[in-house]
């Protein structure tokens, strides 16, 4: 630990045996006299080009491991201090390397545990472990070592290094390299073996699971003028898109440049940027969110004053880093930030405070975000009488986080607003601008739901998928498209049917609301999407999620035609072909498939949303099941929207005839979804229903691998599973939650052995749009 001994001894905060905070903090030397677990950090500085990892040599001086060869840099967080900061301030203490927080990549958490110097040094130490990667070695002559912490500093090849571990030589501090610890050469090993030909086609084959298609909507309904305001909102999405990049990963739009740069070196390269097109980041949304580049693929920069000057040099050119997992809070919150220490400030917020932590429009940050970005300013930032914590949290509302972007997009809509002749999309694109500029989108969200225009336009921030930390905080997007006239009309029915829907939910009337409004729905043919959008292409959506919108005014509901005919025809069709049983295939059909859709998106805006608990508070559903209500919400949107059509057949604003194809595509449906991956909300959900079904009677599996549905069964299976959801909700009961997804939300063997036989035939999972229409005419403006 870079120390000065006539600093004051500093305290460390004392964890559990599974690392939890206990809210208690110790001296450093009582925590090592007592053996209290705490936490540090490693980082490791890794030269590509030679394939060495820089060592540094230990003081004579320190308590622990004396003269001995280690880690690059390495220290105890301080009591309250984050493990991000730590660790740039450890490598600038130590070794005079001053280093932005996208220089750090995160690999693994690694527990030391023993006992040293007699007995007299217990160390239970939960390591952060951090790997800075560089194109080639620091000269020596660019570090300043800190003599009381190292004595010198050289450059090993990882191999070696690795074997004088396994030997035990003496000289260097041991790690068990055959434990936890040997993570670090296996993911030094496996990145930098490439084999461009095994890897293309592994990328091929992630590829060949999106279909194509080509979005070719007319444009002639439109009128000239809102023809010319279409090119200014086709803009205003772009800027949309940049920043949903910007709130997946800190780095992420530099890693999007990169790689579109590279895109033509190399067939390899072409690929690497036609996937992340897709994903919009590094990690695959049909693959569980693994990584599918790594820190070795990433942008490069030059850093020219970030250590002492070196004749000749110009300076340390090291990868922009990720993470090989996803971070669970995307870049809405710090990445060092847990559950726990979120939970603990928010509770010293008061009321106003702890709304706009958890609002769907704002970021958290440590206040050392807001400052500098360079640890050397920071150093001297805190020692300059101000008496805050560098590493506290605090609250940026997006209009400042994204303001030079939002400010771009808001002049782009502006200018939209004053060529358009549709008088409720003037008001919709102006106050949409407001909304960028203020933070505050209530009006905006008002006129989105009283939009009636032939171009139809969804912009702003709305879907809080992307946050599975606590799914608080909502991404931006944008749709833009033209009305379907017909189709519109023919919607009609269900959003007039609501509350009639709602009264008659299979749950306790207490639970009930009296006051649900008609949904307006409307049907467009999709020309341009941005912003969220990555992977898997939503048919529609349901909007907003703003809870007191919902309870004054209900939704909103835009379903995507166009999208829905192509994900039928190339992705549902195909899959009843394979997984369906032969007597039931004639009931597979589109009008089932998108009728289904449209009660999905209804029952979005029917059941439980603020709810009252068991104590007498006010409350979310959204609030109280944090990072399970995406998946749990999903899962009741396609249940009770099953649920929901039976009922209106009961009813006879449906025709009986519709009840076998409904169940049937609804069967089909359950392995497209699934597909998704089961850290997808719509691909949990879809599991929870599959299994909860399977396992009722409801659907059943053949000896040849296909499935069927029990028309005797399903429907009580389908009411029973609609009831135990709403139920959870409108408790806010997540442990219920937690349960329920634990036990049904999972591959089992009826799912694995069905997109097994999809995966042999190579059924396209989902379609990846080309908006050629958006396209052509984007290149007449240019």
């Amino acid at each position: 630990m870079a120390e000065s001994h006539l600093q004051e001894e500093e305290h460390l905060d004392v964890l559990t045996r599974t690392g939890e905070k206990t809210g208690v903090s110790k001296l450093r030397s009582l925590v090592h006299q007592d053996g209290d677990y705490h936490r540090a950090v490693h980082v490791w500085i890794y030269s590509e080009s030679t394939h060495e990892l820089l060592v540094q040599k230990r003081a004579d001086c320190k308590d622990s491991w004396p003269g001995q060869w280690d880690i690059s840099s390495a220290g105890h967080i301080s009591a309250g201090d984050s493990s991000l900061l730590s660790a740039r301030r450890e490598l600038y203490e130590e070794l005079g390397i001053d280093l932005p927080k996208d220089a750090f990549e995160l690999l693994f958490v690694f527990l030391q545990e023993c006992v040293i110097n007699n007995g007299n040094y217990i160390n239970n130490e939960f390591n952060d472990v951090y790997l800075v990667t560089t194109l080639s070695p620091i000269p020596m002559e660019a570090f300043t070592l800190q003599e009381s912490e190292v004595s010198s500093v050289k450059y090993i090849h990882w191999k070696d290094y690795k074997n004088v571990l396994e030997e035990g030589d003496e000289q260097y501090v041991p790690y068990d390299v055959t434990g936890q610890y040997g993570q670090l050469f296996i993911i030094i090993e496996q990145r930098y073996k490439e084999n461009m030909e095994a890897r293309s086609l592994n990328l091929q084959k992630k590829l060949n699971r999106y279909a194509p298609i080509y979005m070719e909507p007319k444009l002639s309904g439109l009128s000239d003028a809102d023809k010319e305001a279409l090119s200014y909102i086709l803009r205003a999405a772009m800027v949309v898109d940049d920043i949903f990049y910007i709130q997946v990963w800190h780095s992420n739009p530099m890693l999007r440049d990169w790689l579109k740069e590279r895109s033509n070196t190399s067939s390899l390269d072409r690929l690497k940027w036609m996937y992340y097109s897709i994903n919009k980041s590094p990690w695959s949304s049909l693959d569980e969110n693994e990584a599918f580049l790594t820190t070795a693929d990433s942008a490069v920069k030059l850093l020219a004053k970030s250590t002492k000057p070196v004749s000749g040099w110009e300076g340390i050119e090291y990868r922009a880093a990720f993470p090989m997992m996803k971070p669970p809070g995307a870049n809405f919150y710090p990445p060092d930030m847990d559950k726990k220490e979120f939970e603990l400030w928010k509770g010293s917020l008061n009321a106003s405070e702890q709304e706009a932590a958890t609002g769907f429009f704002s970021v958290i940050r440590r206040h050392v975000d807001t400052l500098s970005s360079t640890v050397s300013h920071l150093m001297d930032h805190s020692g300059s009488g101000q008496h805050f914590n560098l590493d506290c949290l605090t609250i940026v509302p997006f209009s400042q986080e994204y303001k030079a972007l939002l400010v771009k997009a808001a002049d782009l809509l502006f200018r939209a607003s004053e060529l358009s002749d549709s008088s409720s999309l003037k008001k919709l694109l102006e106050t949409k601008g407001n909304a960028f500029l203020s933070n505050d989108y209530y009006e905006s969200d008002i006129a989105w739901m009283e939009l009636d225009s032939k171009l139809d336009v969804t912009i702003g921030p709305y879907e809080t998928y992307e946050d599975t930390l606590f799914g608080y905080k909502a991404t931006f997007e944008a749709f833009v498209g033209i009305r379907d006239d017909i189709a519109t009309s023919q919607v009609k029915l269900f959003g007039d049917h609501l509350q009639d829907l709602e009264q008659n939910l299979p749950m306790d009337s207490m639970y009930k609301s009296k006051d649900v409004v008609a949904a307006p729905i409307r049907v467009i043919q999709l020309v341009y999407n941005a912003g969220d959008v990555k992977g898997p292409q939503t048919v529609a959506f349901n909007l907003p999620n703003d809870e007191r919108i919902v309870n004054e005014r209900g939704t909103s509901m835009v379903l995507l035609k166009n999208v829905s005919e192509a994900k039928f025809k190339h992705i549902l069709q195909p899959i009843a072909d394979v997984c369906i049983k032969e007597d039931q295939k004639e009931f597979i059909d589109f009008e089932s498939f998108y009728t289904h859709t449209i009660c999905h998106e209804c029952c979005h805006g029917i059941g439980p949303h603020t709810i009252i608990l068991p104590n007498g508070v006010q409350s979310t559903v959204r609030l109280e099941l944090q990072e399970l209500h995406s998946a749990l919400e999903e899962a009741k949107a396609d249940i009770v929207g099953l649920w929901a059509l039976k009922f209106l057949v009961d009813q006879e604003l449906l025709p009986k005839s519709f009840l076998k194809s409904m169940y049937v595509s609804f069967l089909a449906g359950c392995f497209r979804s699934i597909r998704f991956g089961l850290e997808e909300a719509h691909g949990k959900g879809q599991a929870l229903q599959f299994n909860w079904l399977h396992e009722n009677g409801a659907f059943l599996m053949h000896a040849n691998g296909t499935f069927s549905v029990d028309f005797m069964k399903v429907e009580g299976a389908v009411e029973n599973l609609s009831r135990e959801i709403l139920t959870i909700q409108a408790k806010g009961d997540k442990p219920a939650a937690m349960s329920l997804l634990q036990r049904y939300a999972k591959m089992t063997q009826p799912l694995h052995i069905a997109l097994e036989k999809l995966e042999r035939v190579q059924v396209p999972v989902d379609i990846a749009p080309i908006f050629s229409v958006a396209d052509k005419f984007l290149e007449k403006i240019h």
